[in-house]
């Protein structure tokens, strides 16, 4: 398994994709009404990336058709966008991704449109939490699936819900898509140490029921069988030379979410 390990000029490089990640998801974030198409946010996205001088690592890979995966309700990831518009009470889950110099960022949300029932809240929080306490493990001298056991075991302690088994995270850097694939379930201490130059996409996908998924047929929308509603986080972090992480995709590194579990983030980025 060959692991890309990057330098500091490099990680600054992949923190100014990710901070137009970071910001575009926002801008997105923010647009979300019932009302809003996600062709809404897919055209928001493009004037972001433009206006930034970045490229989407989204558009045309294995021939998807925008920069923006929109998936709403039991529609789990890689939606693609559409004219039906948001309706009140829907889990709008977007992923997003950039290319600044050649270096790529990648991260993802989800959020209730308008009304928020409970169940829905509790379901998203879950996902989001699993996923910080993923990039708490990260740590150097860790092991990769340290990452995926404090995920999984975050998301039992929450309740019955599913965890996707087909899709996880994944190394980043000169492409979106690198070694190592990482879990979001499994037994810890295993996989390849965690060291300094890594950087991973941490992407826990639940689902309010069952784990098992079907894929529509546009070849790309990944539903829950059971018609239960889904939930996506995603944030691209790196381990710094001091051993600490920075969250490349997060517009504050991560220091807010990671200082509440205790982890200091690196102030080299």
């Amino acid at each position: 398994m060959a692991i890309q390990i990057k330098t500091l000029d490099q990680l600054k490089l992949m923190r100014k994709a990710g901070l137009v990640v970071g910001q575009t998801l926002e801008l997105m974030r923010e647009a979300i009404k019932p009302g809003i198409t996600t062709n809404d946010l897919n055209n928001i996205a493009i004037k972001n990336l433009a206006a930034n001088n970045a490229k989407s690592n989204f558009l045309n890979y294995h021939g998807f058709p925008a920069v923006i995966c929109a998936s709403i309700n039991d529609e789990i990831v890689h939606g693609i966008p559409n004219d039906r518009p948001i309706q009140d009470g829907d889990v709008v889950s977007i992923d997003f991704g950039a290319i600044v110099e050649g270096w790529h960022g990648d991260a993802a949300f989800s959020v209730i449109a308008g009304t928020k029932s409970a169940d829905d809240q509790k379901l998203l929080d879950t996902c989001e939490e699993s996923m910080w306490r993923g990039i708490a493990a990260g740590k150097a001298g860790a092991n990769l699936t340290d990452i995926s056991f404090a995920i999984e075991d975050y998301i039992r302690s929450q309740g019955k819900y599913g965890i996707l088994r087909e899709y996880g995270g994944h190394g980043i850097g000169t492409e979106m898509h690198q070694e190592p694939h990482v879990l979001n379930f499994g037994a810890a201490g295993m996989g390849p140490e965690l060291k300094p130059g890594i950087a991973l996409a941490i992407e826990p996908m639940i689902t309010s029921g069952s784990p098992k998924t079907k894929v529509l047929a546009d070849e790309w929308t990944v539903v829950s069988q059971d018609g239960s509603r889904g939930a996506h986080f995603e944030h691209s972090f790196a381990i710094l030379d001091d051993g600490k992480p920075f969250v490349l995709t997060a517009i504050d590194g991560g220091r807010e979410k990671l200082g509440l579990l205790g982890v200091e983030v690196s102030n080299l980025l």
